[in-house]
């Protein structure tokens, strides 16, 4: 698509005309030091513990916040920067201690970091966030657990600057997960003293105001709008910033975020469709850098607590059904690892992700539904994300279509970004739905933590196996070196393999489009945008 077709619908011009004006003559226009980021989601609140804090707003936690840890950066053979999962290096931690049972961590903060207020950061500050955190419930007590941090007791403040924690048991986890953004560490004081007896961790004050000492503050927050960053010039915790000032516009509709990173109206647009990676590539005046997603992946999930899903032979008839390479072709652009068609029903290493052994045969899945409860076929709605529509409508259009050809009837339900997250994952009771869960620990068994354990949030599909919990909980804290590590992955992927609660499409990227005088832009985990390194040259 060329920019004159681009520019051809109505609502697009008009919606390009409304914004430009804006980014052209508001006060914070970019300049050497300023930068103008494009994101087509909304940020929903800037406290990351909060109960229903969508993912897109993680980033406020990165770029507010301070961990005690964070992970070191590597340069890819393309050139594109990536975080390094296995160097975890100092961020408000500047040096950590391990006893030899590896069960007792004690870190010495940083003697100068202080928050944004100007008062010293402690070991108590980091002692009552974490307490937060697993008070508040929720995704983020679940996170923290994920290390091995399930009780307050386990932290304890030895000193101002001495913080420690006691594990139950060693864990190849605990240091990795505090550099997670769930582990960000609170002014506690402040907090406190705009706290109230019903809302004893200020959930209502730092869910618009963050009391954080990281290298941004949040000087503007203009919800559904734009979020404004303004540097701290007294971060202690890293080089302090190039970028004065970042302006981060919420622009949802994907024509547009071209059109403005076309005309140079925005610096960065931030997670792009892989069909405008391909297309803006070709462009000299714009820098496009995709980045492998580690531990990630996009599936369709079988939700079991709904009765066709019950029947396995259904879902390996679906699995069988689904046009992979149509998908990966016409959702994905080509962009990503390809998750099918292994050549065995046996995984052969332990690693994670791997392809599934289903290929698309519409024979063998009418055989597969023949043998099922369901022989004729049944009617289900398929549900995906609004906010991920550029990859995920198309995926369900192929699928409906594909399944249609074995007597499945597929309905489509469009569901707005900003219910997804309750709808979908946390009350899951959607049927039939597309997903696109990553793991932040770049582990197979912290995967399965997360997306086959009953209860666990991105455990969509309700799937429940006791013999899937029982290796999860065995391995989770396991170090890779312990001889059990090895069998117990690979029976939890046959397991995936068998049961299939959730079937594999592919391994995305993600993709950004940027000015080629941006500097510094690195791909994390977590999805989100980490301003502080980012520089215009």
């Amino acid at each position: 698509m060329n920019r004159r077709d681009l520019l051809k619908g109505a609502g697009v011009a008009s919606l390009s005309a409304a914004l430009l004006p804006f980014l052209k003559t508001n006060a914070f226009a970019a300049t050497k030091d300023t930068a103008v980021v494009l994101i087509g989601s909304t940020i929903n609140s800037l406290d990351i513990h909060r109960p229903g804090t969508n993912r897109p707003s993680y980033q406020v936690a990165i770029n507010c916040y301070d961990r005690l840890v964070s992970f070191g950066i590597k340069t890819l053979a393309d050139g594109a920067m990536v975080y390094d999962y296995d160097n975890v290096i100092p961020e408000m931690a500047e040096r950590w201690d391990l006893s030899a049972d590896r069960t007792t961590l004690t870190f010495h903060l940083r003697k100068n970091a202080t928050f944004w207020d100007g008062s010293p950061v402690t070991a108590g500050d980091v002692k009552w966030s974490f307490d937060r955190a697993l008070a508040l419930g929720g995704f983020p007590r679940v996170q923290m657990a994920a290390g091995g941090f399930t009780k307050p007791d386990q932290f304890t403040v030895v000193d101002a600057q001495t913080f420690q924690i006691k594990l139950d048991g060693p864990s190849k986890l605990a240091l990795p997960n505090l550099g997670v953004p769930v582990a960000v560490i609170i002014n506690s004081k402040l907090a406190k003293a705009n706290a109230t007896a019903a809302d004893p961790w200020a959930t209502e004050y730092l869910h618009r105001t963050p009391a954080g000492s990281g290298a941004f503050k949040v000087a503007r927050w203009d919800a559904g709008q734009q979020l404004v960053y303004e540097r701290n010039d007294n971060w202690a915790c890293g080089p302090i910033p190039e970028l004065r000032r970042v302006i981060v516009r919420e622009v949802p509709s994907q024509a547009t975020r071209r059109a403005l990173i076309e005309r140079a109206d925005a610096q960065l647009s931030f997670s792009i469709p892989n069909k405008d990676a391909v297309e803006l590539a070709r462009l000299d005046k714009v820098k496009v850098v995709g980045t492998p997603i580690d531990n990630t992946l996009h599936v369709v999930c079988l939700n079991q607590i709904f009765e066709p899903f019950t029947d396995a032979n259904v879902r390996k008839a679906i699995a069988y059904a689904i046009p992979y390479d149509q998908i990966f072709q016409q959702a994905a652009y080509g962009i990503g690892q390809k998750m099918w068609g292994a050549p065995t029903n046996k995984p052969t290493e332990p690693v994670w992700p791997q392809p599934f052994p289903y290929d698309t045969n519409l024979e063998q899945a009418r055989a597969m539904l023949a043998k099922s409860q369901y022989p004729n076929g049944f009617e289900v709605p398929l549900s995906f994300d609004l906010g991920v529509a550029d990859w995920a409508e198309p995926t369900a259009l192929l699928i409906q279509e594909s399944l249609a050809k074995i007597g499945i009837k597929v309905t489509l339900n469009k569901v707005p970004g900003a219910n997804w997250r309750t709808i979908a994952l946390v009350e899951k009771k959607l049927p039939f739905l597309i997903e696109n869960f990553g793991g932040w620990l770049n582990t197979p068994d912290y995967y399965f933590y997360w997306a086959y354990i009953k209860g666990n949030l991105f455990n969509a599909s309700n799937y429940d196996n006791a013999e899937m919990a029982k290796l999860v909980g065995e391995t989770l804290h396991m170090e890779k070196s312990n001889p059990a590590y090895a069998a117990n992955t690979l029976r939890m992927i046959e397991l995936t393999f068998e049961d299939l609660p959730r079937i594999p499409l592919y391994q995305p990227t993600l993709e950004s489009a940027m000015s080629p005088a941006i500097e510094g832009y690195t791909g994390w985990y977590h999805r989100q945008l980490d301003v502080r390194p980012m520089k215009i040259g």
